[in-house]
């Protein structure tokens, strides 16, 4: 038997030194060839196909340490996505795990030199979230293609949505509200010209009668009727500008009869009659805008219903009653505890109150618990899904309750007559 056969000692023992790491300063990138010693290692960079593998990268040594760099970024990367995809862990712990493959790409073929020159490379470029601790660099793997940040991203686009919802019908309330404005507003020059141009008919209609007076007495009753005339004129108008009951302001003077009082109190009774019609029409115009608002807000609660209605319910850190009675035997059996995980949207992880067991029950085995008055709890269906609210009272005949939003785009919203299903309490 020869002294290097397959089942000698000699041969056995270069298997298992072989099969282990050696060290990286003899190992050639360029060849993929390690050397057990340093006389290996120099024999092998005297060796003519070494020579020939360093003339090529003599041509573009750049590029060559560019590819050798992506190709070991690369695997790096895969081996911690696959491994430790949602956890924090030590960088050496992941090289450790890098390099037992004996073909991987080494380091000190690549532009980093060190292992802390690396690690803080993944945190620049957003690969990895990185931590400087006492016990050495920590890494966290940033997922940017799961289905998490699917999830992420398109409640932020419904939110997006929702918020310009919101702003498109404010500005149609405002838009609508201004235009009642300016009706109002045309509606009231009108009254005023109507009223203008009776006090002028009554003041020609005067002029007329004291046009037919002697001429003896024609500049005496000229200045009475001038006098007369200002003075009512002033007491109209302190009639139409003091919100209080009326008060002539000459009741101390002797009263004339001019022959005209039938039309003054004719002009004062259409003046009533125009007023008590702009009253009412800004009751109307009032209601129709209370009414335009109240159709707008039904409208924009039935599309948030339309659109956060689910057939899904479950969410991370509500309390919920098991109710399978498949569960019984176990003693599961209406008992309450926290969902932790949701798995496919319908099924929960649910760790145990009492026995800190966590099952994974299917939601139509799951009931939602209602907290006492003054709890929280989180809005799990309907319009305002995903909201939290504080319990305000419970109508136990038809199955509702009274909540009021808090934080979020709905602070303070009082909703009434929620049902119990949409509405869970919330793990303290």
């Amino acid at each position: 038997m020869g002294k290097h056969e397959f089942l000698t000692p000699k041969a056995i023992a270069n298997r298992i030194k072989a099969k282990g790491l050696q060290k990286l300063r003899w190992y050639c990138q360029m060849c993929q060839k390690q050397c057990r010693d340093e006389n290996g290692f120099k024999c092998h960079c005297m060796s003519e196909s070494h020579q020939r593998q360093m003339q090529v990268f003599g041509m573009a040594p750049e590029r060559v340490v560019e590819g050798f760099s992506e190709e070991f970024l690369e695997t790096f990367l895969a081996l911690i996505r696959r491994a430790h995809r949602h956890s924090r862990v030590a960088a050496t712990v992941v090289y450790n795990e890098y390099i037992a493959d004996r073909h991987h790409v080494h380091m000190n073929s690549t532009r980093w030199a060190t292992l802390t020159e690396f690690v803080k490379f993944l945190g620049r470029e957003g690969y990895c979230k990185v931590e400087d601790t006492p016990k050495g660099w920590f890494m966290t793997y940033i997922d940017r293609d799961s289905e998490q940040a699917v999830k992420a991203r398109l409640k932020r686009k419904r939110i997006k949505s929702d918020m310009a919802e919101d702003e498109r019908q404010e500005r149609m309330i405002a838009r609508q509200i201004e235009r009642a404005q300016k009706s109002l507003a045309k509606a009231n020059d009108g009254d005023d010209g109507n009223a203008a141009e009776g006090e002028s008919e009554s003041e020609s209609d005067s002029e007329e009668e004291y046009s037919g007076s002697e001429d003896d007495g024609e500049k005496r009753e000229d200045g009475s009727k001038e006098a007369n005339k200002a003075t009512g004129k002033i007491a109209i108008a302190l009639q139409k500008s003091a919100p209080g009951p009326k008060v002539n302001p000459f009741e101390d003077k002797p009263k004339v009869n001019f022959g005209f009082d039938e039309e003054d109190s004719g002009v004062r009774e259409k003046e009533k009659d125009e007023v008590a019609n702009k009253k009412g029409k800004d009751v109307k115009a009032a209601e129709a805008r209370r009414s335009a608002l109240d159709e707008l807000m039904k409208e924009e609660e039935k599309a948030k219903e339309r659109s956060n209605r689910k057939d899904y319910w479950l969410c991370p850190g509500i309390v919920v009653k098991v109710m399978s009675k498949s569960l019984a035997e176990k003693g599961y059996y209406k008992q309450k505890g926290v969902v932790k995980k949701v798995i496919d949207k319908y099924v929960g992880e649910i760790e145990m109150l009492e026995s800190k067991h966590v099952l994974r029950v299917d939601q139509d085995e799951l009931e939602t618990v209602i907290p006492q008055i003054g709890g929280l709890v989180r809005i799990v269906n309907g319009a305002y899904r995903g909201s939290n609210a504080r319990l305000l009272s419970v109508d136990t005949e038809k199955f509702c309750a009274k909540v009021q939003v808090e934080k979020g785009l709905y602070d303070g919203k009082v909703l009434r007559a929620v049902e119990y299903e949409d509405i869970c309490k919330i793990s303290s």
